[in-house]
């Protein structure tokens, strides 16, 4: 590196720090992506969004209900300082409570899945055409 009043900074680099700053350039350059990965990314980002929200809704709800259960089958109730049926009724509303997002994941999963392929298809279709020619 000098210092050039005239010019400013004038920075030298290395090879190998060349070869790195070009690895890195292609990984922010999209038109270096072949219509195959673009295609491949695409089809993958519909489905690893889908799971995602699904899981997140079900984790939530397993462990919602299972709080449920551990207030209504054991002695939590006595560090919480609550009777032992209040907590017993307490545990099962919260337990029922834990089941409905759980069951309701992967209905939730379908839908956002169809709501992604609506929105990925025009570029899904246009890259397959391309590809297919």
């Amino acid at each position: 590196m000098e210092n050039n009043k005239e010019n400013g900074f004038q920075y030298t680099y290395s090879a190998r720090d060349r070869a790195e700053v070009m690895k890195i350039r292609e990984k922010y350059n999209s038109r270096g992506e072949d219509k195959m990965e673009q295609l491949r990314r695409l089809d993958k980002s519909v489905t690893s969004t889908a799971t995602t929200v699904a899981l997140i809704i079900g984790i939530v709800g397993a462990i919602v209900m299972g709080a449920g259960m551990s207030l209504a089958m054991t002695d939590i109730s006595a560090v919480l300082g609550m009777e032992q049926k209040l907590a017993m009724i307490v545990g099962i509303i919260v337990g029922v409570a834990g089941m409905i997002p759980t069951a309701l994941a992967y209905p939730i999963y379908n839908a956002v899945l169809r709501r992604q392929r609506e929105k990925v298809a025009p570029e899904i279709i246009r890259l397959t055409d391309e590809l297919m020619k």
